[in-house]
């Protein structure tokens, strides 16, 4: 543990130091600190237990989450896993040779502190190329140990349940910005676990070692708002004499009004002529009304709504079946007593102007449908009359000139 107690003292000189770093973005349009990150990683891992260790190597992935609170000082919360192998070569109770190799599975999450190298020793707070020191604890547990237990007559320290072992984390990590949200990443660590974690005793800890390449996603960066290239005017000659005219102005901007035209559309209320026309069909030889309610109630309701009514009621008999006499007879009678219905249903009777025109006057083509009466009124009523105004509003727009 001498190697972590080391990285944390370095740990706070590096905040201390980092407290008074000043910011530099080279003009970018977001600070690169502080900021999230997420990712992945996947490679290998060994652990040392006494056998030959290129035998040893498995796969191993991890994922991560965390954050940069300054340029040098980063945490993060790391699981990796999941295969392991341990081996064995030695001999058993009857002088045997034997050798061979048992699998189990872990997974091992730490707390990391991430320490950036070249931000700590550098100029800048910024750099495509970044070397992460990294220092951590946390917990590995582990299991499906059955391959070694079965030979615990020869590895007598081979456990079966589960185990829940103490894990520090020394490594090292090469980030190369890929673009503002990605990098890509080669981390190397050294894992100290508990005794017996491998299935020997060793009266120290054991260890693990991992390499894997990674990719991440980095989010929440904050704006910023100072992103402008310095005027010829703040600047003035530099560079060994050269002209400042080299060096680009700061946008000019200017506002203008723009002007947009629009139709406002209302509605006012005026006078006009309103006509309802209502028809009521007979069968032959009919007077009687037969169910022209309906009829009856619209003209009844026409009058109501409107101002200076006036009602004809005319009625009609077919010119193909009977003879003049006798439809001028039904054709009187029919508008008789739909004259008498309307006066029932609320019309006043000095606006009924009543006729009769038998089979003189035949209003439709087909003839059974001039057995009819034909009620029209007609009135002064309210209507509604679009009015269109044009009308513009302005806005300020701000643009640059140069």
């Amino acid at each position: 543990m001498k190697q972590l107690k080391l990285f944390f003292a370095v740990a706070l000189m590096a905040v201390s130091m980092s407290a008074n770093a000043q910011e530099t973005t080279d003009g970018k349009d977001y600070k690169p600190f502080p900021h999230m990150f997420i990712g992945v990683q996947g490679g290998g891992q060994t652990t040392f237990t006494n056998y030959d260790q290129l035998k040893l190597i498995t796969p191993t992935a991890s994922v991560y989450f965390g954050g940069w609170f300054t340029p040098v000082v980063g945490a993060r919360l790391h699981v990796n896993g999941i295969w392991n192998k341990g081996g064995f070569e030695g001999f058993d109770a009857d002088k045997n040779a034997l050798d061979f190799k048992y699998d189990y599975k872990y997974v091992t999450t730490d707390v990391d502190l991430l320490l950036n190298l070249c931000t700590l020793f550098g100029k800048k707070d910024y750099y495509p190329v970044n070397v992460y020191l990294i220092g951590g604890v946390g917990l590995n547990y582990s299991w499906d140990n059955d391959d070694a237990y079965a030979h615990r007559d020869v590895m007598p320290l081979a456990w079966k349940d589960d185990r829940l072992n103490h894990n520090g984390r020394i490594g090292a990590m090469l980030d190369i910005n890929l673009a503002k949200h990605w990098s890509l990443n080669l981390e190397v660590d050294a894992n100290s676990l508990s005794d017996r974690y491998n299935s020997k005793i060793a009266d120290k800890d054991d260890w693990s070692v991992t390499a894997q390449l990674g990719l991440t996603y980095k989010f929440g960066f904050k704006k910023n708002k100072n992103t402008s290239v310095p005027s010829v005017a703040s600047v003035g000659n530099y560079n060994d004499g050269k002209n400042a005219e080299t060096i680009a102005a700061e946008p000019v901007y200017a506002t203008r009004i723009d002007t947009t035209w629009y139709d406002d559309v209302t509605y006012k209320d005026v006078a006009g002529e309103e006509k309802l026309e209502k028809n009521i069909y007979y069968g032959i030889r009919e007077s009687g009304l037969a169910n022209p309610q309906a009829e009856i109630d619209a003209i009844a309701e026409f009058v109501k709504n409107h101002k200076d009514c006036k009602v004809t009621v005319t009625g009609y008999a077919d010119k193909g079946t009977g003879n003049p006499s006798i439809n001028m007879k039904y054709s009187k009678e029919r508008a008789d007593k739909a004259t008498k219905g309307l006066i029932a249903a609320g019309v006043p009777a000095s606006i009924i102007t009543t006729s009769a025109k038998g089979d003189t006057v035949q209003p439709f083509a087909d003839n059974d449908k001039n057995r009819v009466v034909i009620t029209v009124a007609t009135g002064k009523g309210t209507q509604k009359e679009k009015v269109v105004t044009k009308k513009f509003r302005t806005k300020e727009v701000r643009y640059q000139v140069k």
